[in-house]
């Protein structure tokens, strides 16, 4: 369409029988927009009122981006191509996963085009925005390990229950993985829908020894074993007492130095710390004023009823009132602070916003949902109490029917 005006910051487009609206947060910054001009944008929403159909547009959406590239590559246009996840900091870097469905075409070198001419075309378009185009891969790991280029990774641990991903980086690619400003990792993380945390070789290797250490501690204290046994389940990949007791008596007896009756005796010993546990946490529970009703919401152990008590939430209708991120939203971490090299400095001071906290339980990794499930649990007395008053009032009339019969 053609600029009509700009008005309060938003532009304001002629679309021929209609107009549409470009909000200042949808426009790429600092493109300035001139009145008579064309200028292309990608419709997101019609919202129909009295004064006709209200069409808002956007330059600084990822699917503009897809758009401008359909329209330079005939093979994406045709579906030979397909654009698998795309992200952007808009007019300054994005990033886009291709595939190919037919096996001579090279995905990358299709959208780069001969002399870069077709990935210039959608960089003109907006406004210098540096675009990676990346293949895309139903590896995980491979796929992370393109998202996060130029960097050299080294290792990539994924924790799926968590959506959580761990990339191991040699020392001196720690700036060019994070870039500048995060946002070499943060359209990464757009890109494959996971948050990333970025870590050196060094600090990973304190990480590791760290959790050895804790994990062999909490085994040796809890289940009374010495601390060869104790590192010996560590190095075998337990990491809590749940899986020592749950896991097959085979698995157990299969570890060099074992036999069936000490996986069996150290089952046993699990079993027992996880009841020691429970009715520590049960008597903590009590202790706050946590309502017995609470305990009988599904998924919930005591420990996360102790969690619900120390943050304030007593009854089944302070959980009810819970939004389900409030509840089971996991904390996003604190970013990494940065070197001079890689901008200014965080001010350590700076307050953590409410959406970076996270849920009262985050640090559980339920699932939505699980809940969704506690909090609609947590809400159906509210129903069964509106379905009583109306049986009351009823119960009431013909009592008083009844009454007034007797008496004629």
């Amino acid at each position: 369409g053609v600029i009509k005006s700009v008005e309060f910051g938003h532009v304001i487009v002629n679309l021929g029988r209609a107009e549409g609206v470009i909000r200042r947060d949808q426009q790429i910054p600092r493109e300035a927009a001139r009145v008579g001009e064309r200028v292309r944008a990608l419709i997101t929403k019609v919202e129909r009122n009295n004064r006709g159909p209200q069409i808002f547009l956007s330059r600084a959406h990822p699917d503009f981006m897809r758009k401008l590239f359909a329209q330079e590559v005939p093979e994406i246009y045709d579906g030979i191509i397909e654009i698998k996840a795309a992200a952007r900091d808009p007019g300054s870097r994005a990033k886009i996963g291709v595939i190919s469905h037919d096996s001579s075409i090279d995905p990358v070198g299709a959208c780069v085009g001969m002399k870069g001419s077709r990935v210039q075309a959608v960089v003109q378009e907006l406004q210098g925005e540096k675009i990676d185009i990346i293949p895309w891969s139903d590896d995980g790991a491979t796929f992370i390990v393109n998202a996060l280029q130029p960097a050299t990774v080294s290792r990539v641990v994924i924790d799926e229950e968590d959506g959580r991903i761990e990339v191991v980086v040699p020392d001196d690619q720690l700036s060019l993985a994070i870039g500048r400003r995060g946002q070499n990792v943060r359209l990464a993380s757009q890109l494959t829908g996971n948050q990333i945390d970025i870590m050196t070789e060094e600090e990973a290797s304190e990480k590791r020894q760290k959790e050895f250490a804790e994990r062999s501690k909490m085994f040796e204290e809890e289940l009374d074993v010495d601390e060869t046994l104790s590192q010996l389940l560590v190095a075998e990949g337990f990491a809590d007492l749940e899986e020592v007791a749950y896991v097959e008596l085979e698995e157990l007896a299969s570890i060099e130095g074992f036999d069936e009756e000490l996986g069996e005796e150290l089952q046993n010993r699990a079993k027992e710390a996880l009841d020691r546990q429970e009715a520590a946490h049960r008597e903590a529970r009590r202790e706050l004023g946590v309502e017995d009703d609470l305990a009988e919401l599904p998924h919930l152990s005591e420990a996360m009823l102790v969690t619900l008590g120390m943050a304030g939430l007593k009854t089944l209708d302070d959980v009810a009132d819970l939004a389900t991120d409030e509840l089971i939203a996991k904390k996003r971490e604190a970013p990494r602070r940065r070197n001079n090299a890689d901008g200014p400095p965080m001010r350590r001071d700076r307050p953590m916003r409410e959406q970076d906290k996270g849920g009262v339980l985050g640090e559980y990794g339920l699932t939505e949902e699980q809940g969704n499930e506690i909090i609609m649990a947590a809400r159906a007395h509210w129903f069964e109490d509106e379905e009583e008053a109306p049986a009351a009032a009823e119960a009431t009339e013909t009592q008083e029917a009844a009454d007034a019969d007797s008496t004629q």
